[in-house]
């Protein structure tokens, strides 16, 4: 059983945290009714030629991030804001970011100004080129020399075993096709005394109402924003043979703060070609 975060480091950002989910909550289950009308309308006009068509596995579910990065940031810095979850991406890298570090899924490198000046080296990786050119942007305009951007898919990491001190994904599990196989490869190239930092959002196991909405609104989120923010976590922890050595969660269940060692089934994975560091 994984031990629970200690949390003395995050009191300082507990109550804005708890706060700012009571007000997004608020604002979010008041809104968005013209949304889900006209996401229901393109449903229907998808299911007339193909009666189980999903923007939730929709395999261009992906793309929607090359269409909204230019406004990414701008429109999610609000709601992070409010709910804290800059404090969470602080508390996670700060804490437990250490050597060479991988992080998959970075988009527009919303962890660049979180990361320890103790690290030596960080590679963000995404399958979005516009989202990393956003990430590319800061780096140049703060003049982070040690941070490197590198297009590549998260499932196919092209990087021998053993690889990285630190491997980290933030809220990227639920917009991969596969997320059990990413982990698999996140534990693949992180050392066996390394860790895997995990700060992800899904379906709440201690309130249903929470998830219930998720459930009935996954279809909307999907389609604007290529994220299944319903997917239960625990079973893709499990599947992936992560075992955390520190979980804890915040907004009401659907925000995971997860400290892992990368699985044992997946460190005898060999890759013989690899892309320099």
């Amino acid at each position: 059983m994984a031990n629970k975060v200690p949390r003395g480091p995050l009191i300082v950002g507990g109550g804005l945290v708890y706060a700012g989910a009571c007000a997004l909550a608020f604002s979010v289950f008041n809104s968005g009714n013209k949304d889900v009308k006209e996401t229901n309308q393109h449903l229907q006009a998808h299911r007339e030629k193909d009666p189980n068509f999903s923007f939730v596995s929709d395999p261009c579910r992906a793309c929607r991030f090359q269409n909204v990065a230019n406004k990414y940031d701008k429109e999610i810095g609000r709601d992070e804001s409010v709910m804290g979850i800059n404090v969470l991406r602080r508390s996670l890298l700060y804490f437990h970011a250490k050597g060479l570090v991988l992080e998959v899924g970075a988009g527009t490198g919303r962890n660049v100004d979180y990361y320890p000046s103790s690290v030596n080296r960080v590679v963000l990786m995404d399958l979005s080129d516009k989202m990393l050119a956003e990430a590319r942007k800061k780096l140049y305009k703060d003049q982070k020399p040690q941070f490197a951007c590198v297009v590549g898919d998260s499932t196919s990491l092209d990087f021998p075993d053993d690889s990285f001190d630190s491997v980290v994904d933030t809220f990227g599990l639920c917009s991969y096709d596969d997320p059990v196989a990413v982990l698999k490869e996140m534990s693949r190239v992180c050392k066996p005394d390394g860790k895997i930092l995990l700060l992800e959002h899904g379906r709440s196991k201690t309130w249903d109402s929470i998830t219930q909405y998720l459930d009935r609104n996954a279809e909307r989120h999907a389609k604007n924003w290529g994220c299944v923010w319903n997917r239960d976590l625990d079973s893709i922890l499990e599947t992936a043979g992560l075992r955390p050595e520190k979980l804890t969660t915040w907004h009401f269940g659907t925000t995971y703060y997860v400290v892992c060692k990368p699985s044992d089934i997946t460190q005898t994975q060999v890759r013989t070609q690899a892309m320099p560091l």
